[in-house]
């Protein structure tokens, strides 16, 4: 160790004279330290990885790596900005200093006060409710999408809404885009969000047009690879409408949410297509306080996961994100400009607007408004439960009034007042054609 402060070169030889005794006693800096003497061309955080895989012994880390440099190199595609080494590959396997080893699963969960950062497909498939798809589309198919959001973007509007009785903006830019006149028009005056209704809706654009049939073979056939969870519609999913948001240098954000499943139904999946500017996007698992404490959930019990976007790629939030998770864009110091973005990142949302979810027949609050449908997250007491309940609230100058009502689904989330009449052909945006059952009351048409 004395030759390596000294900046003397470290012989190879001596991976193995090194006892596990002093392993065991040195810093976590001194066996970084170490390692990175052993194998330089690697990060610190895969260095430290690996480290944490074998339990802290600086010659098995040291070994794996060294394989896996050996390991012959599949030629290149498309390069993917940001990829990184599968933290897979740091889980114990044979090895040439110390033979072979029972076979063990790495903890690569991230825990209380920590960030896991994730780059391959199967590590964020494997310890998060997404999956991942880089390279989605053909690279000219890509850019130029990318330039028709970024002209679109230029008119884009921030949403206004009341927050902790404060009236804030959205940190970053947004539309909404759906196919038809029709669709436009419904969104425009039946619709409702943030207690409002949407003023900023457009025609779905060439170049959106193109990508969404692309993007719906990839959510399907994502969600088949996945099991069924209860509430989770089995019909196919259709997208019909799509936010689009701009983040235009690197302080624009979105802070930890969950996306809205009012239009959606439970447990539902989103599309998410990222161009431009590579971002970071975090998650974390909402866990629960007691209902005795009367506290909110801890938002740092289990850490956070950060899932590296980069330019033209496909991440799908697969059923039961937005119940159990939170995800946010968080603000940097710096980014990487992109040749045709320069500091814009375009996220595209394709969501599967249901026909069964259409104000026209889910419940109003007192304030005759639909009403919102949210899921009990903080407390353990009814953990998982649905519920509608006014939103008129997240207006600036308005209140909520008192309506709250528990949701009634079957275990394909269809709702209580649909009947098999009308669950055909669901994907359809909009309450054309549609009639509310016999027993429920006829409701005023509004918006969410």
């Amino acid at each position: 160790m004395d030759a390596f402060l000294r900046g003397a070169k470290r012989k190879s030889s001596s991976l193995t004279q090194r006892s596990v005794q002093d392993d065991d006693e040195e810093s976590t800096e001194m066996k970084l330290a170490l390692l990175a003497s052993l194998v330089p061309d690697l990060s610190q955080e895969v260095l430290l990885d690996a480290l944490l895989a074998k339990e802290g012994s600086v010659d098995q880390a040291a070994s794996t790596l060294l394989d896996n440099q050996m390991e012959p190199k599949k030629p290149r595609t498309a390069a993917t900005v940001g990829a990184q080494t599968s933290l897979r590959f740091f889980v114990s396997r044979p090895s040439a200093v110390g033979g072979t080893e029972a076979a063990k699963k790495a903890k690569l969960m991230s825990k209380k006060g920590t960030t896991l950062y994730l780059y391959d497909p199967e590590d964020i498939a494997e310890h998060t409710p997404c999956s991942i798809i880089h390279n989605f589309l053909p690279q000219e198919e890509a850019n130029d999408l990318l330039r028709e959001m970024l002209e679109e973007s230029k008119s884009f509007k921030r949403v206004t809404f009341k927050l902790f009785d404060n009236i804030v903006q959205s940190p970053h830019s947004s539309s909404f885009y759906v196919a038809t006149e029709a669709e436009l028009s419904t969104q425009k005056h039946e619709y409702f969000y943030y207690g409002g209704r949407l003023e900023d809706v457009r025609r779905i654009t060439p170049q959106l047009l193109r990508v969404r049939p692309k993007v719906q073979e990839a959510v399907n056939k994502a969600i088949q690879s996945r099991k069924k969870l209860r509430y989770q519609c089995p019909d196919e999913w259709m997208p019909n409408a799509a936010f689009v948001n701009c983040y235009d240098g690197p302080q624009e954000s979105v802070g930890y949410h969950s996306d809205h499943l009012t239009y959606l139904g439970p447990k539902a999946a989103i599309g998410s297509l990222s161009l431009g500017v590579a971002r970071e996007f975090r998650v974390r698992r909402i866990v629960p306080k007691d209902a005795d404490n009367n506290l909110t959930d801890d938002p740092d019990a289990q850490g956070q996961i950060s899932i590296h976007l980069p330019h033209n790629s496909l991440l799908i939030m697969h059923a039961g994100m937005q119940e159990e998770w939170k995800h946010a864009i968080t603000p940097v110091r710096a980014i990487d400009p992109h040749p045709i973005a320069g500091n814009r990142r375009i996220n595209i949302t394709y969501r599967d607007y249901k026909r069964n979810f259409h104000p026209n027949f889910t419940p109003r609050c007192k304030c005759n408004l639909p009403a919102i449908l949210r899921i009990v997250q903080r407390k353990k007491n009814n953990w998982g439960r649905y519920f509608w309940m006014c939103h008129r609230g997240n207006v600036p100058g308005q209140v909520n009034c008192a309506f709250f009502q528990w949701a009634d689904f079957d275990d394909d989330g269809i709702p209580s007042w649909d009947t098999a009449r009308y669950r055909k052909n669901s994907s359809t945006i909009g309450g054309q054609g549609l009639e509310p059952s016999p027993t429920e009351e006829q409701p005023i048409a509004a918006e969410q």
